[in-house]
């Protein structure tokens, strides 16, 4: 299927991104800082590693929203 770029789909993917951006901080983990998850995973020597993990998964999924959103403003 060959990519339409159409400001419909376009505006439609922000929607999307912003929406799953709001919900990151709002979740039983939230989504810390780059600064904030060095801190942690030094501080706590081993232990806890789920939740860093965790954490860790939540401010890759944000960096990567955040990529791709600035990709779309660019059009």
């Amino acid at each position: 299927m060959k990519y339409v770029k159409s400001r419909l789909n376009l505006n439609n993917m922000k929607e999307y991104i912003d929406n799953e951006l709001s919900k990151l901080d709002r979740g039983v983990i939230a989504t810390p800082t780059e600064k904030y998850l060095e801190a942690f995973s030094k501080a706590n020597n081993g232990s806890n590693d789920f939740l860093l993990m965790q954490m860790a998964k939540n401010y890759g999924y944000q960096l990567a929203l955040l990529n791709i959103k600035d990709k779309i403003n660019g059009y």
